[in-house]
Parts: structure tokens; C-alpha cells; sequence
């Protein structure tokens, strides 16, 4: 596979794979939790639902820590998994939450350290983080959260004929929202912005200029976050 087509890939590929249980990631191993103790007393929990909970993604933004993290699959309630109206610095169309009342969707929580937390923060420019209070969030493992910090997007949810769109490789139950898979996304993204551009080309130009990226995403028809 060229470079080009490396690019469009990982544009494409988003949000990535985790593991279907509870996974220890040190560096680029990923582990069991019998494997490794972790003292959960000296970490944060923070929510993932989107590419932070994909060992390949821990593995690069994480390179540099010695100390492991726990990412535990769990289910938050009232929420849903959508896509935010911004395009990322590799391509993506990103996601973000959205109250959704009846929505039961699966995310994970990850346990880090206050330095940890400092890198994963430092990568996501187009997300600040809020502490989502009185939710319900039960993790597989462990007892249920009721406020939990999460990264939230800054440009709002991606509006298609007026309404937010779930991400389809996130799972939920009472789903409302119409999902759509990473390529469909994009596709429609492009067919909105350059309606005569092919698609590789699209996502090429997005990550080599960053300018033309933030400038197409001004563009995206968008609603405010209501997860606050």
C-alpha cells in the first residue's frame, strides 16, 4: 500500500477497533488486566467513545509513558455517539456525544494518570474537556459513574437534512438517530463541500492543508452540543 493510499486509510478506518472486554495498553502491548495491577486510587476516569479507546491510537498518542492504562468497555445512558462537524488532522470525520434520552450506548472508560491525561489533551486541539454530571455510565467492571470527564467536540454535531447521525460502528441500544459508517460519512462530506473532487483526493488535500481542512469544516452544517 503507497503512502497516498495509507493516508486515505486511516481517513477511512476511523474509529478504529478495541477489544471486546476490559485490555491493560503499555506502549504498544496490549495486555490482559490479570496480567498487570493497576492502582485505580492514582488514576482518572475519563470517557472514550471514539478512536482513544483503539489500542493502535493508545499505542502512538502514549508512546512515550511507562506507566499502563485500563480501558474498561462500558454503557452510557442517555447518550448517543455522533458525528461532530469538523474534519480531523488525519482526514476523519470525528465523533462526538449527544444527549439522546432512550439511548443506551456502549463507550469505555479509561483509567489514566494526570500526566497521561496532559498527552491525550495536548492531540485533541478540535475537543476541550467537561465533566458530564449525573449520568449514568456502568462500566463492565466496576461500579457505576455518576459525572465522568469526557472530550467534547467545539464545532457541534454534523447535521444531515437537519438531524445528527450516529456513528455505526458504535453500538447502541434505543437508537433514534439514522447511523451511517466512516465511508459514508466522508462521502457525504465531500458530496456537500466538493461535489467534483474524488474522494482520495478530497481526504489527501484535507491532511496536507491544514488551512483548507478548517476552512471546509467552517462550512458543514452543525448544531450545538446538549451534552453539557
Amino acid at each position: 500500500m503507497n503512502e497516498r493510499n495509507d493516508v486515505v486509510e486511516r481517513a477511512l478506518g476511523y474509529p478504529y477497533g478495541a477489544p471486546a472486554g476490559a485490555f491493560i495498553q503499555l506502549g504498544h502491548q496490549t495486555l490482559s488486566p490479570l496480567e498487570i495491577e493497576i492502582d485505580l486510587e492514582e488514576r482518572t476516569p475519563v470517557l472514550a467513545y471514539g478512536s482513544n479507546a483503539a489500542p493502535k491510537v493508545l499505542s502512538r498518542k502514549l508512546a512515550l509513558s511507562d506507566q499502563p492504562v485500563l480501558v474498561e468497555p462500558a454503557r452510557l445512558c442517555g447518550f448517543d455517539v455522533v458525528y461532530s462537524a469538523h474534519i480531523s488532522p488525519y482526514g476523519a470525520i470525528p465523533a462526538t456525544l449527544q444527549r439522546s434520552p432512550g439511548t443506551e450506548v456502549r463507550v469505555h472508560v479509561i483509567h489514566m494518570t494526570s500526566a497521561q491525561i496532559g498527552v491525550i489533551s495536548a492531540t485533541e486541539p478540535n475537543y476541550e474537556v467537561e465533566l458530564l454530571e449525573d449520568i449514568e455510565c456502568r462500566p463492565e467492571g466496576g461500579e457505576a459513574l455518576r459525572q465522568v470527564s469526557a472530550y467534547l467536540s467545539r464545532h457541534g454535531c454534523l447535521l444531515v437534512e437537519g438531524s445528527e447521525v450516529a456513528l455505526a460502528a458504535v453500538t447502541a441500544t434505543g437508537r433514534t438517530l439514522a447511523a451511517m459508517a466512516e465511508p459514508e460519512a466522508m462521502e457525504l462530506v465531500r458530496s456537500l463541500l466538493c461535489p467534483d473532487t474524488d474522494l482520495e483526493s478530497f481526504v489527501l488535500a484535507n491532511v496536507t492543508d491544514p488551512n483548507l481542512s478548517q476552512a471546509r469544516s467552517a462550512q458543514l452544517p452543525r448544531r450545538p452540543l446538549a451534552a453539557r
